[in-house]
């Protein structure tokens, strides 16, 4: 077992796979820079940061209103949806809560997650389940306003079927 090392789920690493090992494991104990590194694992203690923030603003840019014009109708949890849209969206919600509101929009976005969403009748049970706690969370927030908009954002996409 020398040449190979054992992982929990049941791979093998060797030669190439075991410097790249060593060298995740490096650069997690590392100090963090002020940078981005997506290679880098996971830490939840840099989730607001700036950098973090703004991949999750450049991908709900890019796919929020794309695909809520094709799910609107089928999903029961539209509404809140497009109201934390438009929290997060406004200037006088404190940063703090725009950043968790933007990556919980960024998973709802994303073609792959836990459960993909083209499984009929469950595929958006994630998604739902994340907003619903992020809102849970954050529901001070979450003023009528933004909730009178996206009321009148679904009668809108309502009449545009």
């Amino acid at each position: 077992m020398d040449a190979a090392r054992r992982f929990p789920g049941g791979g093998a690493l060797c030669g190439e796979g075991l410097a790249v090992a060593a060298q995740n494991s490096k650069r997690a104990k590392a100090k963090p820079s002020g940078k981005f590194d997506p290679k880098r694992p996971i830490d939840p203690s840099r989730a607001l940061v700036p950098a973090v923030q703004r991949v999750n603003e450049t991908r709900v840019k890019a796919g929020f209103w794309p695909k809520v014009r094709k799910t609107a109708a089928k999903i029961p949890f539209s509404s809140e949806l497009l109201s934390a849209w438009y929290c997060a969206r406004d200037p006088k919600t404190p940063a703090a809560a725009k950043g968790v509101l933007l990556g919980a929009l960024a998973y709802f976005v994303l073609p792959t997650d836990a459960i993909p969403d083209i499984l009929a009748g469950i595929g958006f049970t994630d998604d739902a389940a994340v907003i619903a706690a992020v809102l849970g969370m954050l529901g001070a927030n979450l003023k009528d306003r933004h909730r009178d908009a996206a009321r009148e954002m679904l009668e809108r996409l309502g009449r545009d079927d």
